[in-house]
């Protein structure tokens, strides 16, 4: 079992910057590829980075590529997502979750998942 709670969510204006962090508990946090998503109100849940446990290789959506990074320190048993440029079409509540099997941007291929916080970005 494997608990992950989001945290650094809140209210930014267009052009600004947030780091969320997903905090794991369990002792095998570096044997996971982790990832995160969104859901905006009345869309469906998207994809939007991975990191893998092997490496540290990461992988993005197209609509974040070049102003998101996604980063982990083991140590701390964290996972980042950090924001800047921000749009208000990246209001959305983002998730980590921890990857299971299958493909990368489904999210029927993660097996555990946080609770989410909210990221509201005003234009």
């Amino acid at each position: 079992q494997v608990q992950l709670v989001e945290s650094g969510g809140g209210l930014v204006q267009a052009g600004g910057s947030l780091r969320l962090s997903c905090a794991a508990s369990g002792r095998t946090f570096s044997s996971y590829t982790m990832a995160w998503f969104r859901q905006a109100p009345g869309k469906e849940r998207e994809f939007v980075a991975v990191i893998r446990w092997s490496g540290g290789s990461t992988s993005y959506a197209d609509s974040v590529k070049g102003r998101f990074t996604i980063s982990r320190d083991n140590a701390k048993n964290t996972v980042y997502l950090q924001m800047v440029s921000l749009k208000p079409e990246d209001t959305a509540v983002y998730y980590c979750a921890t990857y299971y099997s299958g493909s990368y941007v489904y999210g029927s291929s993660y097996n555990y998942w946080g609770q989410g916080t909210q990221v509201t970005v005003s234009s």
